[in-house]
């Protein structure tokens, strides 16, 4: 993984997209803070990569519907006046 500033990338855009076309990950970073990451289409993410080696497994059931939300006649500002009363 090579860290490249966004003024480098935008100067040497050609050959830094060519690196990553053959197989390269590129982090950009701004003021030396890694701000996006450009990687080979195809790659496989770290959770794939993650349930290939095993470490972790994918889920069995499909994720649950959320609630239906609760309905309160009275604000969440009057709740939290009353309740520190």
């Amino acid at each position: 993984m090579t860290n490249i500033g966004i003024r480098d990338l935008r100067d040497g855009l050609s050959k830094h997209i060519a690196d990553v076309r053959g197989g390269a990950t590129i982090t950009v970073t701004d003021h030396g803070t890694p701000v996006a990451r450009i990687t080979p289409i195809g790659a496989p993410t770290a959770l794939d990569q993650l349930i290939a080696e095993g470490v972790v497994q994918p889920p069995t059931h499909p994720k649950r519907p959320a609630p239906d939300p609760i309905v309160a006649d009275i604000s969440l500002s009057e709740t939290v006046l009353a309740d520190r009363r």
